[in-house]
C-alpha cells in the first residue's frame, strides 16, 4: 500500500469525524504546546503503541500496551524518526549509558515476534548503542542464533545477575529493555537492581488493570475536551471494571451481563440524543493481559448468559494460562474504516513522546464490531513522517497528513494517560 494512502472510510458515517479532524487541525498550536507541557510534568513511558477505533462519529483508543511488539511492521520511512526518538528517550532515561539490553518474551518459534526484537535491536544500535538480549528461557545455557524469514539473524545470550546488575556475559549496561509485559509475574532475577528498567515492572500485566489506564485516559480527555471545545465523548470509549468472575463456573455472570445492559443503555440514549444510527455493542475483555485473549463482543446481555463451555473456557484465561477475575466492560466502537473491503484498525506506536509511525492492523475475516487482534490478522504499514505533527492546510482532514495527526493526537492522549499510570505505579513503589 503506499505509503500516502488511507482506508477508505464510509462515505455516510465521514461528517462528524471529519468535522473532528478539522477541529483538531485548527487547534494544532494549542494542543502541541499543551502535550509538551503534560509530559514536562509527566514524562511519557519509554515506548508504548496504541490500537485505535474509527467509527466515523467516534475515535478513541482501545488498547495500550506498554510493551509492545511489531516494529518490524513499521514503515521503512520512519526509520530516522524512530532513531532519533530512542536517542532522546534512552538518553532521558540513563544518561550515562553506552548499551541497552533488551529482555524479550519467552518465544524462540513466534518469527513474528522475534522480527520485532529484531527491528528494535537495529534501532537501538543505529541510535549509537550496544545491544544485547538477555533471554530469561530457564533451559538456555548457551547463545543461541535464530534465523529469522527475513534472512537477519538474531542471538539470544542467557540472561545473569551479578550482585544487583543483570546482564549478558560481559555486557551489563544501565538501561534495561523489557520487551516482556510480565504477563507471568515479577521473575525474581529482575527485582531490587541497580539499574533502569524501562518500563519499571510495576506496568507488568501481573500489576497492571486496563480499567485504571482507561480512568486515567478520561480524566486526560476531560481537560483536552475543555481546551480544545469538544464533547469528550467524541475521543472516549465509556470503561468500567466488573468482577470477581469465574466462566469456568459461571460465578459473576449475572453481575458482567448487567454491567453489559447498563453499558448498552447508556449507549444507546447516546446515539439517539445525537441521531447515530448504529446499534451498540459492548467489548468485554480481560481487565489486564494482551495478546487478544479473553475478548469478545456482545450485542444483548444475554450473549453472556448464554455462553457455551468452549466459549467460557475461552474467556477464562489469558496468555501465560492465568486465569481470568476480573473483566472490562468498555463501549464497543466501530472500525469503519477497510482496505481492500477487509476492516481495518491503526495501530500508532510511539518512543517518549514522539510518535514514530504505525500500521493498520488489517483482517478479512472479521467485521466492523469484531477485535481484529485475532489469527488471520495482517498488516500495512502507514508513514507518519512529518505528518504526525505537520498536517498539510491545503488538504481536506481526511487525507494521509491530516488523518495521522488526528491518529497521533489521540494516540499521545493514551500516552499520557499511560505517563500518569507510571507516575502513580512509582508513587507506591
Amino acid at each position: 500500500m503506499p505509503s500516502n494512502q488511507v482506508p477508505h472510510l464510509q462515505t455516510a458515517l465521514k461528517g462528524p469525524l471529519l468535522n473532528l479532524e478539522r477541529h483538531l487541525l485548527e487547534c494544532r498550536t494549542e494542543i502541541e504546546s499543551w502535550f509538551r507541557k503534560q509530559f514536562v510534568a509527566t514524562p511519557a513511558p519509554f515506548y508504548a503503541s496504541v490500537d485505535l477505533r474509527n467509527a466515523g462519529y467516534k475515535l478513541a483508543p482501545v488498547d495500550t500496551n506498554l510493551f509492545p511488539a511489531g516494529f518490524n511492521n513499521l514503515h521503512p520511512d520512519l526509520r530516522s524518526l524512530a532513531v532519533h526518538a530512542a536517542q532522546t528517550a534512552v538518553t532521558q532515561a540513563c544518561p550515562i549509558t553506552d548499551g541497552v539490553l533488551i529482555i524479550p518474551e519467552n518465544h524462540t518459534r513466534n518469527t513474528f515476534y522475534l522480527e520485532n526484537v529484531f527491528a528494535l535491536q537495529t534501532i537501538l544500535e543505529t541510535a549509537g548503542y550496544e545491544v544485547h538480549i538477555g533471554s530469561l528461557l530457564e533451559d538456555l545455557d548457551a547463545p543461541m542464533d535464530i534465523e529469522l524469514p527475513s534472512g537477519n539473524k538474531l542471538t539470544l545470550k542467557p540472561l545473569i545477575r551479578k550482585d544487583d546488575k543483570v546482564g549478558v556475559t560481559g555486557f551489563f549496561p544501565c538501561a534495561v529493555l523489557l520487551n516482556n509485559d510480565l504477563s507471568g509475574g515479577r521473575p525474581k532475577i529482575l527485582e531490587n537492581l541497580d539499574q533502569t528498567l524501562l518500563p519499571p515492572m510495576e506496568l507488568g500485566w501481573a500489576n497492571r488493570y486496563k480499567n485504571q489506564h482507561f480512568k486515567h485516559y478520561a480524566n486526560v480527555t476531560k481537560v483536552f475536551a475543555e481546551l480544545i471545545d469538544i464533547d469528550p465523548w467524541l475521543i472516549t470509549p465509556t470503561s468500567v471494571a466488573c468482577g470477581p468472575i469465574n466462566f469456568k463456573e459461571r460465578t459473576g455472570l449475572e453481575e458482567l451481563a448487567d454491567a453489559v445492559n447498563t453499558m448498552l443503555q447508556d449507549t444507546q440514549n447516546y446515539y439517539d440524543t445525537h441521531d447515530i444510527s448504529c446499534k451498540p455493542f459492548v467489548i468485554v475483555k480481560s481487565d489486564s493481559g494482551t495478546y487478544g485473549m479473553a475478548i469478545m463482543s456482545v450485542n444483548t446481555p444475554e450473549d453472556i448468559l448464554n455462553l457455551n463451555r468452549k466459549q467460557r473456557n475461552k474467556m477464562a484465561s489469558v496468555k501465560e494460562g492465568l486465569h481470568v477475575e476480573q473483566m472490562l466492560v468498555q463501549e464497543g466502537v466501530y472500525t469503519f474504516e477497510t482496505l481492500e473491503e477487509a476492516v481495518a484498525e491503526p495501530v500508532v506506536y510511539m518512543m517518549g513522546s514522539h510518535v514514530i509511525g504505525g500500521f493498520y492492523r488489517v483482517h478479512t475475516g472479521k467485521t466492523a464490531t469484531d477485535n481484529l487482534n485475532s489469527p488471520g490478522m495482517h498488516f500495512e504499514p502507514l508513514s507518519f513522517e512529518d505528518a504526525c505533527v505537520v498536517p498539510d492546510d491545503s488538504l481536506s482532514p481526511d487525507a494521509a497528513p491530516n488523518r495521522f495527526y488526528a491518529y497521533g493526537v489521540i494516540a499521545r492522549l493514551a500516552l499520557l494517560a499511560a505517563a500518569r499510570e507510571l507516575a502513580e505505579a512509582k508513587g507506591q513503589a
